[in-house]
Order: structure tokens, then sequence, then C-alpha cells
């Protein structure tokens, strides 16, 4: 299938986001590009149209290029065959939970075209950690790696947190190259707690007991930590000394945000929802974060970079700044594959 051809598939339901129920488009979307990752000739002709090769390898895991799916997009996996056609490097799922949620009631999804944004307070919906592993168990090896975020479901209270995260590590294990740490979603209720060093400390290091326990005699899955925007440097130098302390592969730098700031003034009674704030208005934030990270360890813990990254020099800052990787979810929304394609081949020349 040529790229333009899909594309015009594609977009209809992918960006016209302001003209209907946002997620109610992002649910058919999901659903056409599930169809299509049946297919393997529609997978095939996708991929020779968007997918980019320009191997580097971080934490020890090889990507195919630089340029990821971010969290958020495929929370429970059902269109994995389409992703790396679609030209990105390495897929990340998620986040998931031990127990199957709901998530938050509609609407929880809001479209700030004018801002390039996403207001989001989706609450993990997703279908549950063992549900996951039968999807991954049943789909098989990827052509790119898989990143799997993992976070704490909203009925475990918050004294419990550890056993939730290990469940699901134990029950993904199997699949994942790499696990993301989710402490940082706006959208749970005292989930950013877990950023404080105590709940933090403990967190990490029962993880990555579990996680030598489960690799045995292979090298252990590398364990990342995703990071909120809104943390003072007080509070972000302190989780990365906590991180250091039990070695984790790297950050993953921004989550969403809950400032308001950089929207555009027609869509300013948006920014009245409750949420996390995702796309253009955190592009300045998240690349103050990266740098600060990188500048705090001295540039020796990868960073993934995520946030408000809307074109190939938004990536090739991001890079600069300290990041190895860059992650997409609302630029590609609004921009589509092209991007990706573009912004990959930026980055393997940049």
């Amino acid at each position: 299938m040529p790229g333009v051809l899909f594309e015009r598939l594609i977009r209809p339901a992918l960006y016209r986001a302001g003209r209907s129920d946002p997620e109610l488009v992002h649910e058919r979307t999901m659903a056409v590009l599930q169809r299509a990752g049946r297919h393997p000739r529609v997978v095939a002709a996708v991929s020779r149209a968007f997918a980019v090769r320009s191997p580097v390898t971080v934490f020890g895991v090889r990507f195919a290029n630089r340029v990821g799916l971010a969290a958020g997009m495929d929370k429970d996996g059902l269109a994995l065959p389409m992703w790396p056609a679609l030209g990105f490097g390495f897929v990340e799922v998620g986040t998931v939970t031990r127990h199957a949620q709901p998530g938050n009631p509609r609407p929880r999804l809001f479209s700030l075209p004018r801002s390039r944004a996403v207001l989001n307070r989706m609450g993990f919906n997703n279908a549950g950690a063992d549900a996951l592993a039968q999807r991954l168990a049943a789909t098989g090896d990827l052509p790119v790696p898989l990143g799997v975020s993992i976070g704490k479901s909203k009925i475990t209270e918050l004294d419990d947190a550890v056993s939730d995260y290990q469940h699901s590590l134990r029950a993904l294990y199997p699949y994942a190259d790499y696990f993301a740490i989710n402490v940082s979603s706006p959208n749970t209720p005292g989930l950013r707690r877990l950023q404080d060093r105590s709940a933090l400390s403990e967190l990490l290091g029962a993880l990555q007991s579990l996680s030598a326990e489960l690799a045995g005699d292979r090298p252990k899955t590398p364990l990342l930590v995703k990071v909120a925007p809104d943390l003072t440097d007080e509070a972000l130098a302190e989780l990365l000394e906590v991180a250091d302390e039990h070695q984790v592969a790297g950050l993953i730098a921004t989550n969403t945000t809950l400032s308001r700031e950089g929207l555009h003034p027609d869509e300013q009674h948006l920014g009245r929802q409750s949420g996390g704030l995702s796309g253009r208005p955190l592009t300045a934030r998240s690349l103050e974060v990266v740098r600060f990270i990188a500048k705090q360890t001295g540039g020796t813990v990868p960073i993934i970079g995520v946030g408000g990254i809307s074109t190939p020099d938004d990536a090739l800052r991001m890079i600069d700044a300290g990041a190895s990787l860059v992650q997409l979810y609302t630029a590609f929304i609004y921009s589509g594959p092209s991007l990706v394609r573009h912004m990959a081949r930026a980055l393997a020349h940049g």
C-alpha cells in the first residue's frame, strides 16, 4: 500500500479530533490499525513507505532508530505490528496496571488543536497486566524493542504499591525489552507521592531485586523511571540520587504537566479541565528537565526525551540537550507518520 494511500485512509480518523469526541476518534483509529496489523502484506507495504533503519544502542538495547512511540497511545498493545511499520524505532505500551480498570469517567480526553496540545485525565484505563502478557505472547517478537510502562492500580492503597508494580513486572518480564516505572502521572490519586525519596527508594529496590531474580543468569531487563515536569530542581535532584543508588538504566523525561502555560487564548477555557497537558506547551519545560538531568548526572544516565517534540528540529534540540532517544504521542496525532519518518532521518544525520 503506497504511503500516500495509507495516510489518506488513516488521516480522516486520526487528525480530525477537533471535530468530534477525541477518545472516540482514538478508539476508531486503534481499531483500523489493529485490523491492518493482521495483514502481513499491509504491514510490509506501510513499512516500505515509512520505516527508517538507523540503529543505535542505548542501555544495552539496540533500537531501530531514535524515535519511539510514547506510552498512552496503545495501552493494551492492540496494534503492535503497525507501529514499526509506521516508522517508530521502538514502541512503549501501557501504562498498564496489575488490575484491569476502566479509568476516569468520560469525557476525559480533550483536543486543543490551536495549542497543538492534548489534555487528558484517562486514569490508566487498561485491561490489566495479565491480559497484556497474553496478548504479547500471542503477538510474538517485534522488529523493534518493546518498552512496557507499569503503574499503580487505582484500587491499590499507596502502602501496597510495591506489590502492585511487582505483579506487573513479573507478568510482563518475558516480553519487555525495558520497563518504564510510571510514578509521575497526574491522573491517579497519590501516584506522584511515589517520586518522594523514601517511597521511590523502596519501590526501585524491590523492583530491581525482583528483576535480578527473574533474569537468572541473563542480563536484567533495564528499568527506567518516568519523571514529572512539575518537580522542582531540588526534588528532581533528590530523585536522581535515588535512581543512582538503585542503578536504574535511565530516565524518561517527561510525563504530562499540570501547568497550563502556553495555551492558545481560544482554548484557555479547556485548560480549566483537570488532567495532564501534553504537546507544544510542554516543549520548553521538557527540554529544561532533560538538560538538568544530563548536567546533574554528567551525561552518564541515558535519557528518553518526551514532551512537546513536534518537529525534527525539536528532536535535534532534545538530543543536543542530552537525550539519547525521543518519543512522540501528541505530535503524531496532529502530524501523522510522515513526521516520524522525517524525524528519524534527521536524527540519523544530525
